[in-house]
């Protein structure tokens, strides 16, 4: 329940307004574009299906990745210098199961979660800028939208959040056992979490889009 809290709960906010943020931006930019090719009435369908396929998942993973697998790779590093998990193991406790499993099952299991919440809220970010400033009729606005959306985007959508989620923290988990001793060490295992996870998540991004999405 812990780590549901902090992972899960505590994210949403980020997850929600940096998704808004990037709905109403790619709205005006798709609407600025298309507006060259006479291809406006395209903005419902390409915020929707640009937020399911990449954005949703890429913003959400990375948000999370700065978030949660710096904050996985510092407490387990801190841990480590004060010797809690040698502590740990003298008591006969495996610090895979009691640290890092926990960590690992529920951003794996919570990042399909915020995704979906934050692709909610990235679309209704694009629909409320089209109404309110590019002049769109509401109901033609969803109705565009749900006619292009597939049950595809949408699972592939969770697929990436999920490798993404297993990803943040293995990296967090990792980093943060291997951390060297002292303060430094603590820091530097930060960076490199964060660092890593997020390069991979991009890196895996393009892969699994290769695999789903390749004609």
């Amino acid at each position: 329940m812990k780590q549901i809290i902090s992972i899960g709960w505590s994210s949403l906010p980020v997850v929600g307004l940096t998704a808004f943020f990037t709905g109403a931006a790619l709205a005006l930019q798709i609407y600025s574009g298309g507006s060259r090719l006479n291809a406006e009435s395209a903005v419902p369908s390409i915020v929707a299906i640009g937020f399911l396929r990449e954005l949703g998942p890429v913003l959400c993973g990375l948000m999370v990745a700065g978030r949660v697998s710096s904050a996985i790779a510092a407490e387990l590093a801190t841990m480590k210098v004060t010797e809690q998990i040698d502590a740990l193991t003298t008591l006969a406790t495996d610090p895979m199961k009691y640290l890092v499993a926990p960590r690992i099952i529920i951003t794996t299991l919570f990042l399909p979660v915020l995704t979906a919440i934050g692709n909610i809220i990235g679309i209704y970010g694009g629909y409320l800028v089209s109404i309110e400033r590019l002049g769109f009729n509401p109901s033609m606005y969803i109705e565009s939208t749900l006619k292009y959306i597939e049950p595809g985007d949408i699972l592939s959508s969770l697929v990436k959040a999920a490798v993404f989620g297993l990803i943040i923290s293995t990296m967090g988990c990792f980093f943060g056992f291997k951390a060297s001793r002292g303060a430094l060490g603590v820091g530097r295992a930060t960076t490199n979490a964060v660092v890593s996870a997020s390069i991979l998540v991009l890196a895996s991004n393009y892969l699994l889009t290769e695999i789903m999405f390749k004609s």
